[in-house]
């Protein structure tokens, strides 16, 4: 790695000191991140966000995620709108609170918005609640009086879809990313951050600013914002980039450093780490593609491979615009050693981790016009290539196709806030989710099912006012 990182900054450009700083940081960094980032993170990133979801910062990787089925245990509280009512006036009440008590509160609001669409309920409140809690993160009485109001602010964001929430909440959950001394609290502000950036009416300035933020502390493996080697909130700020960059069409002019500091991280000691920095790269990678223009040419000189994307799906002829790395070749070894990694330092867990999620990296790296989850067979009567992706069941209600990296980032990001409530968010029509991942659902088999698909359809037809131009939008199936 260090001979890559030399072809860079001894290649005659121009480095500016922001880039020489970020790369002494790694420098003296980046040797320890491998041996402690595993040890110093495991325990910390276990920090409960509510009653029946402890772990919500887990390291399972993205990639386990096949159904979005889970059991709702909301599902028959019929009286869930008067609950939720009595625990906003309990937050809003707080010079009568403990913090045992804000605790307590904080985890039925989260339970109780995450498994209803609550915007009408909340929407009334949003002010007071979003003062409230920022108080809750400001004072850190307690880590999870802390995590329970940042999960709080994630799910006020993603449920009333408000465009002053990033400007009311940026400068504090910046300085708790910097500030605090707890790892879980730092994880946890990065991935509000995310949330309130992309549903909080940032706008495009304010994205490529928590962009350059969070790539800073990647790239200083943490230091930048106190937490050397801490894999939990390393991972997070990884995490939360690659939601971020879904929302840049060009991303032309930074591919290059952010593709070289991803991949100092595959070197990582820990497997979550490395699994994000991979996703984000097979993101670079597909990024440099879009689809072809009505009367342009393609002229690639790899025509066998475009010849054989024409005969494996439907959607509009990609085109490579630029390249995302200047050294694929050295870069695709190094995802082949991650994809067959074999030694006994790596638990058999992370190591089935490490192999399917990376030869699905791999894929990508090798053609970006290949989703995650792609796999190619030829047809033996015709020579013909056929592909297949990744589809993600949602409820009983249909299934969702994702084939290209973009979506993925996206489901993920979404299943991470709303986790079991994903499916309630997502047919009860919410805005935030059904623009933040316009993917036409397939019908499930039976005709109740196929009734509900075609009301996501009808939802998010509805609400197809988007806030950008999702890029190589190719799933319309």
């Amino acid at each position: 790695m260090p001979d890559l990182r030399r072809q860079i900054f001894e290649s005659g450009k121009t480095v500016s000191r922001k880039a020489a700083s970020r790369e002494a940081s790694r420098t003296n960094s980046h040797a320890s991140s491998k041996q402690t980032s595993r040890q110093s993170s495991r325990a910390a990133s276990r920090q409960p966000s509510d009653d029946e979801d402890a772990g919500y910062l887990s390291d399972e990787t993205a990639m386990s995620i096949g159904s979005l089925d889970d059991e709702n245990p909301e599902q028959d509280n019929a009286d869930w709108p008067v609950e939720l009512a009595e625990r906003i006036h309990e937050l809003l009440d707080r010079k009568r609170s403990s913090v045992q008590g804000r605790e307590e509160a904080l985890t039925a609001f989260c339970r109780l918005t995450k498994y209803h669409f609550a915007e009408d309920v909340t929407r009334v409140f949003a002010g007071e609640l979003l003062i409230a809690f920022c108080k809750s993160v400001r004072t850190e009485s307690s880590v999870l009086e802390t995590t329970q109001a940042l999960r709080a602010i994630e799910l006020l964001a993603i449920t009333t879809n408000d465009d002053k929430t990033y400007e009311n909440t940026e400068s504090l959950l910046t300085r708790t990313i910097r500030d605090s001394t707890s790892s879980a609290v730092k994880a946890a502000a990065i991935h509000c951050l995310g949330a309130c950036t992309v549903f909080g009416g940032a706008g495009e300035d304010g994205i490529l600013d928590q962009m350059t933020f969070l790539l800073d502390v990647v790239a200083s493996d943490g230091q930048s914002i106190d937490a050397p080697d801490d894999a939990t909130t390393v991972t997070a700020a990884l995490q939360v980039w690659g939601f971020l960059a879904t929302e840049i069409d060009d991303f032309e002019a930074d591919s290059e450093e952010a593709a070289q500091i991803f991949i100092d991280q595959l070197d990582s000691g820990d497997s979550s780490v490395q699994v994000a920095a991979g996703e984000n790269l097979a993101l670079l990678y597909e990024k440099s593609y879009t689809p072809q223009e009505d009367g342009e040419s393609n002229e690639e000189e790899d025509s066998e491979e475009s010849d054989e994307h024409e005969n494996i799906d439907n959607g509009p002829k990609l085109v490579k615009r630029y390249n995302a790395y200047h050294n694929t070749p050295e870069l695709e070894r190094q995802l082949k050693a991650l994809a067959h990694v074999h030694t006994k330092r790596i638990s058999k867990r992370d190591k089935k981790s490490l192999h399917s999620n990376f030869a699905s990296i791999l894929n990508t790296i090798e053609n970006p016009r290949r989703g995650p989850r792609y796999n190619t067979a030829i047809d033996q009567d015709t020579n013909r290539h056929y592909g297949s992706t990744l589809t993600v069941k949602i409820g009983k209600h249909g299934i969702m196709s994702i084939d290209r990296w973009w979506k993925w980032v996206r489901l993920t990001a979404l299943r991470r806030i709303l986790q079991g409530g994903f499916a309630e968010h997502y047919f009860q029509g919410n805005r935030a989710v059904l623009d933040n991942l316009p993917v036409m659902l397939r019908a499930a088999g039976r005709s109740g099912d196929r009734e509900s698909a075609k009301k996501a359809a009808k939802m998010r037809n509805n609400h197809s006012s988007r806030r950008w131009t999702a890029p190589q939008s190719d799933d319309e199936d």
